[in-house]
């Protein structure tokens, strides 16, 4: 993990302690991004009225949840 870093640190030009700091900012976005996708995508099940959109919407939560 420590070799990882110390590449990505060279290859950004940062120190190591600065890469760390990035990549987690980096998940951490990432992981708000899912949360919103994954709250919109609820919503829009909750909302929904047809039948084939709900199955659809159903099927990529599912997705979502338990991966592929």
């Amino acid at each position: 993990m420590a070799g990882k870093i110390d590449d990505i640190a060279a290859a950004r030009h940062v120190s190591s302690n600065r890469a760390i700091v990035d990549l987690l900012s980096d998940g951490i976005a990432a992981h708000e991004q899912r949360r919103t996708a994954f709250h919109a995508l609820a919503d829009r099940f909750r909302n929904s009225t047809d039948p084939a959109e709900t199955e659809r919407l159903s099927e990529e939560l599912a997705q979502m949840v338990f991966g592929s």
